[in-house]
């Protein structure tokens, strides 16, 4: 949870949530913005790189914001790759081709990876009554096949992350009897009513044996604040 937010590494380390982690959240929440750290912590603990996909216009119309005080060097973020993608189809050749990488990124970050599956182009492409459910299934297979590759060849020189967002229905995920079978970590972000957020982990593999951990955090005068971190 540290990895959301501004902190301080000694030195690069094989992160512990090797693999896919979903953070999900309503609308206008910051999810972005916890992505968008995420990449850059990455960046500064590994010396390799990330990879940030998202929607275009999404980015440049709600841009994210770091954790105040963090001052990156130019170096830093050209470190951090902007690609943009329109579909769910984009996200699969990228996947598709991940082996063929020279240099596997410390983190791939897909911000609103459910949105990029409309019911309409699912259907086009499957014809079947759960057309969307079954594009998300095929993509994250192959999103987990390329991580665990990347992190196979990687070994003991350091890990590669996967990290997706999703807007949540109530308290949990869209999708999640979909999500469950494939991710490692879910944290999940529910508004406290006093203007702040509560990011939380809920059941999965890795939190079942740890104290589940909470932040509280807000997003305003464009800066990403922690306000407090407790068990």
């Amino acid at each position: 949870m540290d990895k959301f937010f501004s902190y301080t590494s000694s030195a690069p380390q094989r992160n512990e949530d090797a693999g896919i982690t979903l953070l999900s959240g309503p609308p206008c929440c910051g999810k972005t913005s916890l992505l968008f750290q995420f990449a850059v912590n990455r960046a500064a603990e590994s010396g390799r790189g990330a990879v940030f996909i998202c929607n275009k216009g999404r980015l440049e119309s709600n841009p994210p914001f770091l954790s105040q005080g963090v001052d990156p060097s130019t170096t830093l973020l050209q470190r951090i790759q902007i690609k943009y993608i329109e579909d769910g189809d984009e996200i699969r050749k990228y996947f598709a081709a991940f082996h063929l990488l020279d240099n596997f990124p410390a983190a791939v970050i897909v911000d609103d990876f459910g949105d990029f599956f409309s019911e309409r182009s699912c259907q086009q492409r499957y014809g079947t009554s759960r057309a969307r459910d079954v594009a998300m299934i095929r993509a994250l297979a192959l999103c987990h096949n390329a991580i665990a590759h990347a992190n196979a060849k990687l070994g003991t020189l350091g890990s590669c992350n996967l990290l997706l967002s999703d807007v949540q229905q109530g308290d949990t995920p869209r999708s999640l009897f979909i999500y469950k079978r494939w991710i490692n970590s879910i944290y999940t972000i529910q508004a406290d009513g006093t203007g702040s957020y509560i990011l939380k982990t809920i059941g999965s593999s890795e939190s079942e044996t740890k104290k589940a951990r909470k932040a509280k955090y807000s997003v305003a005068l464009q800066y990403l604040v922690l306000e407090e971190m407790s068990t």
